[in-house]
């Protein structure tokens, strides 16, 4: 397989980018890129471990950030699987990056940037929702944001209803718990998931 192994030969395959894919780059959140941000229930969140890279998806019915100033986001982590894989990665490296999607909108915006993980007293209980808080926020310092080309998700034909999956047609939670460990029981998961979905959402 035949492959590329200096910048130089990127270069020289795609050639320079257009002056808007340059100057849409900002070092704070201007009120275009705030009103984008405010819109978005869902971010994917990347971050850097001693074991590679991570990448979580997270969301709320708000907006999946709180802007605190045109510098920094912040960012609540409700219960989960308490594997804190991404709380652990920005604990030892503070590299981040974050992309909002918004339904229905075709751009997505970027934020690259640092966070640390809080546990101030006040910050989580600003965040609470039906008498719960989230166990810390993770707070992010705006490096560079930008919008990203449309074409991606517009390929992907991603908001179209008449495309979606059925969930029926796909593997259930259990069965790739089962695939990864045979003896597991799957059909207990996928029966009891839901209820104890809907009761720890919070």
């Amino acid at each position: 397989m035949k492959t590329i192994r200096t910048v130089e030969e990127l270069v020289a395959r795609y050639g320079e980018p257009g002056e808007a894919s340059l100057v849409k780059v900002t070092s704070f959140l201007t009120p275009a890129y705030r009103r984008m941000i405010e819109a978005s229930p869902f971010v994917a969140l990347a971050t850097i471990g001693e074991d590679g890279l991570d990448c979580s998806p997270r969301g709320d019915p708000g907006g999946a950030v709180r802007i605190e100033d045109e510098r920094r986001l912040a960012l609540p982590d409700w219960r989960g699987n308490n594997r804190i894989d991404s709380l652990r990665n920005i604990v030892r490296d503070p590299r981040v990056a974050l992309m909002f999607l918004i339904p229905g909108s075709n751009s997505v915006v970027r934020v690259n940037g640092t966070a640390v993980v809080s546990v101030d007293e006040a910050l989580i209980d600003s965040f609470e929702v039906e008498g719960k808080h989230p166990r810390s926020v993770v707070v992010v310092t705006v490096g560079e944001v930008y919008f990203q080309c449309a074409r991606a998700v517009m390929r992907a034909d991603l908001w179209n209803v008449d495309r979606f999956v059925d969930p029926k047609s796909l593997p259930t939670p259990g069965d790739m718990l089962q695939a990864a460990k045979a003896d597991f029981d799957k059909d207990t998961y996928d029966r009891e998931w839901p209820a104890r979905a809907a009761g720890t959402m919070w």
